[in-house]
């Protein structure tokens, strides 16, 4: 999928689950769950040492998901970003910008997300050349800071992660502030659900 396509489908679907856990079952029926609740775009983090062997076999099954795609985060280095992009991540998001990582999705023209939380680093992060930025940790800086940054970068596109809730008053809040698209973990997946393996639960949240 090119550049363009993967950024116009962050958009069109911006609910963005962001996960990991080292059960590659768990990480399967979560994948699936997210799908059935009509989540297109996936957020698996690199936060375990089999975290790419997990991921390989998500992108093996995206064959029987039409319109899902998938892309990882926590990537710092380049070597993992190779390993990922290789592996078939779409796009990749960092916590913080890094320029070999920047440099490496841009030979393989796709999109880098690298999180900021100042208005200094967002503005390195927009001349480098990423679209999106991640506006991280989102409950520390707060939507009243996306708003005045957006007063300032009207054109630059933000993703939030961190204090996003699935209900209409965190989503007003946050996309009436300007974000282009926000990222949920915890608030998403319940550690109750996910020990109960009560993924209805989380089919229904997403929806």
């Amino acid at each position: 999928m090119a550049q363009e396509e993967t950024i116009q489908k962050l958009i069109d679907y911006p609910v963005i689950p962001v996960f990991y856990n080292n059960d590659i079952e768990v990480c399967s029926n979560v994948f699936d769950a997210c799908y059935k609740g009509g989540i297109r775009v996936f957020e698996f983090t690199n936060r375990g040492e089999n975290a790419l062997t997990i991921f390989k076999h998500l992108v093996a099954r995206l064959s029987n998901y039409p319109e899902y795609i998938i892309g990882v985060g926590t990537i710092l280095k380049q070597q993992d970003a190779v390993a990922f992009i290789e592996a078939g991540a779409s796009f990749v998001v960092s916590p913080c910008y890094s320029e070999e990582v920047f440099d490496e999705c841009y030979q393989n023209k796709i999109p880098y997300m690298p999180g900021c939380m100042t208005v200094k680093e967002i503005y390195d992060a927009a001349t480098a050349g990423c679209e999106v930025v991640k506006i991280f940790p989102g409950d520390v800086v707060g939507s009243k800071f996306v708003k005045g940054v957006k007063a300032v970068f009207p054109k630059q596109k933000m993703m939030v992660t961190g204090g996003v809730e699935p209900t209409k008053e965190s989503f007003s809040n946050w996309f009436g502030a300007g974000v282009s698209a926000v990222g949920m973990g915890s608030q998403l997946f319940k550690k109750e659900a996910i020990d109960a393996k009560d993924w209805n639960s989380i089919t229904e949240i997403a929806k």
